[in-house]
């Protein structure tokens, strides 16, 4: 039996992507390379925005069309999140959310033996454990994903994501230090953490994010990554205590949202613009080359032009190395979706390329900063017939020029930037060899492979 998985959303819904992947081979599926190919057709979805939702539904129709005769399972966060409206979706014959997704092998079983619509949605109950799925290995990526996290208690106004995900909880100490060690045996040399309110880990227990990323550190990675942060939880010791893990990558990306205070109040965000900007301070003080990137949200409802202007101020101020930008979009089942105040549509895309023209320049400076500095690189693939790509520690893309037989993937080499090409980083390699590689260099630094 052959499945197609199809993921829409964040890093943790690429993770679970992974485990479930890593949960069907164990129980003897093959993984299919087209939908036109599958048995079964499984889609994780996401819900954060009511566009991703038309996203996902078109696949779906899209799916059914190409593979008539397909099983199609339905999971994640809409389920959880709009189970009246999953189960009413002609092209779905499996609904679960985002729990005991163990049990998916099982639903497709007994489809299988019984074709007739399967609804296997559970609610979240207070005191809910971690779900401890496979460890996903992607053998086409050089990086791993490590779920250590789910769930979020600040119900911001906007969000419907603690609906769709429950309350948060954090996965054992013990089980990501194995997995961490599995991960290692795999030849991976860089971990991503990853989590629905990362910054969060361990609260529920006493730990703290310093202690799942010491855990991780003990496996013998040489790179660890954290995804996305929200400010809550990082304070100066834990910021403190993170600087001394030397395997811990200076990159931050800390969703700021707005710069506005009344908007950040309106949003339920629970920090202002100057908590968030002294959170940077404190971030810069023990990391002095990170790259520090952010969300940010345009025409909030009630957002005027004084507090758009706000935000651009306060992003100039900030220097933030990259910035995503969102148009609000009202969620049913939100608060904010019943504000009185909704903004133009029009209005939301002028602001929304305003910012974006001062992210790009703040973007660039921070680019041309990194001129003349050396970087440890992992590669991961050949870019083009002409360079390699990999990543620095501030995961800035790093592209070097390539020969025809060079196989640098998953290989860690110290690089100095020399200049830009394309919107991304370009240097020369610093050392000798890679391991993948029978080109030699002339040895101009440390051997870190």
């Amino acid at each position: 039996m052959q499945a197609y998985l199809k993921t829409f959303g964040c890093k943790v819904n690429s993770a679970e992507t992974e485990s479930i992947t890593a949960l069907l081979k164990n129980h003897q599926w093959e993984i299919a390379d087209s939908p036109e190919q599958a048995d079964a057709i499984i889609v994780n979805s996401c819900t954060v925005t009511a566009s991703g939702d038309q996203r996902m539904l078109q696949a779906l129709r899209k799916f059914r069309r190409c593979n008539p005769n397909a099983v199609i399972l339905l999971t994640g966060c809409y389920v959880q999140a709009f189970p009246e409206n999953a189960s009413s979706l002609p092209e779905v014959d499996i609904l679960t959310g985002t729990k005991n997704r163990n049990q998916i092998p099982l639903l497709l079983e007994n489809f299988f033996r019984n074709p007739q619509k399967i609804y296997a949605v559970e609610n979240f109950l207070s005191g809910e454990m971690f779900e401890s799925l496979p460890q996903g290995m992607d053998s086409f990526h050089t990086r791993a994903f490590l779920k250590i996290q789910d769930g979020c208690n600040r119900f911001c106004s906007y969000c419907i994501i603690p609906y769709a995900r429950g309350r948060c909880r954090s996965r054992k100490l013990s089980e990501i230090q194995e997995l961490s060690r599995k991960i290692v045996s795999e030849q991976y040399h860089e971990i991503i953490l990853c989590g629905i309110n990362l910054a969060c880990y361990g609260q529920e227990s006493g730990l703290t994010i310093v202690n799942a990323v010491q855990a991780v550190a003990d496996s013998g990675v040489e790179r660890i990554h954290l995804s996305s942060l929200e400010p809550d939880g990082l304070t100066v010791e834990v910021i403190q205590q993170l600087s001394e893990i030397p395997q811990l990558l200076p990159h931050f990306h800390i969703s700021v949202q707005s710069g506005c205070d009344k908007i950040l109040t309106a949003m339920r965000r629970h920090y202002s613009s100057t908590e968030y900007a002294s959170l940077l301070e404190t971030i810069r003080k023990f990391f002095p080359e990170c790259a520090i990137t952010t969300d940010i949200m345009v025409g909030f409802p009630n957002e005027t032009e004084q507090d758009f202007q706000e935000t651009l101020a306060f992003v100039q101020e900030m220097q933030f190395a990259e910035i995503h930008i969102f148009r609000y979009s009202p969620r049913s089942g939100t608060p904010a979706a019943s504000s009185s105040g909704q903004i133009p549509e029009s209005v939301k895309k002028e602001r929304a390329e305003k910012l974006s023209s001062l992210a790009e320049k703040l973007h660039q400076q921070y680019l041309h900063s990194c001129i003349g500095k050396t970087f440890s690189v992992l590669f991961e693939r050949q870019k083009t017939p002409d360079f390699h790509q990999g990543h620095a520690e501030n995961y800035l893309p790093v592209l070097v020029p390539a020969n025809a037989d060079e196989n640098f993937r998953n290989c860690i080499f110290p690089v100095t930037i020399t200049g830009i090409e394309q919107g991304k980083l370009i240097g020369v390699i610093q050392f000798s060899k890679c391991p993948n590689s029978s080109t030699n260099f002339s040895s101009a630094g440390k051997d870190i492979s």
